[in-house]
């Protein structure tokens, strides 16, 4: 079983709009609604791909309720999510379709008690036994303390499973210093965390930092992998375009389940970019078009290296 984790779930609602302008008033063409947060998504694709899944974090109110209940209808998906007292959060995604551009609005999420982080931290520690990796996804809701990843990713560390965090700003610094196995920032988180534009150096730099292997997410220009076994660039033959709202959550699928099937960092790196290039065509955040995954994989590029034994 794959564990993930997503402190700040959310519905996830998609409005599709002929034209986005700013100050007029829109038609909404297609309304849906998933549930989400970045390890929700990570969850979804996970289960596609056939790994067994269980989703923990925060659900509270009536959007928690129906998270909870669009989760149990994803096949291979098991919830054990933690109750709150207040409201999950909702993200707003608007898809211009003339353009493809995607505007976001994100809610920051329920506060949470110290209470209830204790509650999470005992559920956390009692699912970890059964998990061959886990994931740590996305960010904090109000509430929850900024290094709160740090004592997540030092509790798996401490129970032998492998851990990859996907977060930005004060929460990665502190989640990197703990030594997770795997990060996965964009270009910008790298940068913030790092100093350094330069991805080569930035990624080198976070692994000084205490990441076992840094993945980077570069957008178009597809993923950049500095890990103990050596480094590599993937990219996809051709730019995608569409929603890609997700896209950094399946290439995060990708390398978790590259991780716990054993495959070459070669290997996971092909399935985590053809992953991410197929989201990006979904219609829907948070999920992936199967043909074009299919079409793909086969047709990632990957360059680079391994290091001398």
């Amino acid at each position: 079983m794959i564990l993930t984790v997503t402190l700040n779930t959310a519905l996830d609602i998609t409005y599709r709009v002929r034209s986005l302008r700013p100050h007029a008033s829109h038609r909404v063409s297609e309304v849906t609604e998933r549930p989400g947060g970045k390890g929700v998504n990570v969850a979804r694709v996970l289960a596609a791909l056939g790994h067994e899944v269980t989703v923990t974090g925060f659900t509270g109110g009536a959007t928690g309720r129906v998270v909870q209940e669009r989760l149990a209808a994803v096949p291979g998906v098991m919830d054990a999510l933690v109750p709150v007292t207040g409201a999950t959060r909702r993200t707003i995604a608007v898809v211009d379709e003339q353009t493809g551009d995607t505007t976001q609005l994100n809610e920051p999420g329920p506060m949470v008690t110290p209470a209830e982080w204790s509650a999470f931290q005992e559920a956390y520690e009692d699912l970890l036994p059964s998990a061959s990796a886990v994931a740590l996804c996305g960010s904090l809701p109000p509430g929850v303390p900024v290094g709160a990843y740090a004592g997540l990713v030092r509790t798996a560390r401490a129970a032998g499973v492998p851990v990859l965090l996907d977060t930005s700003g004060e929460p990665l610094r502190r989640g990197v210093a703990a030594r997770p196995d795997i990060i996965k920032p964009n270009a910008d988180e790298l940068a913030e965390l790092t100093g350094s534009h330069e991805p080569l150096r930035a990624t080198q730099d976070a692994r000084r930092r205490g990441a076992g292997a840094v993945v980077a997410s570069l957008g178009p220009e597809g993923l950049l992998a500095a890990t103990r076994e050596g480094r590599w660039r993937a990219t996809t033959p051709t730019s995608v375009r569409g929603n890609p709202t997700g896209a950094g959550d399946s290439a995060v699928a990708g390398l978790l389940s590259g991780l716990v099937e054993h495959l070459s960092w070669p290997d996971r790196l092909a399935r985590a970019v053809a992953l991410s290039a197929a989201t990006v065509a979904a219609p829907v955040a948070g999920e992936f078009d199967l043909g074009h995954y299919q079409e793909l994989r086969g047709r990632v590029t990957v360059t680079g290296e391994a290091s001398a034994a």
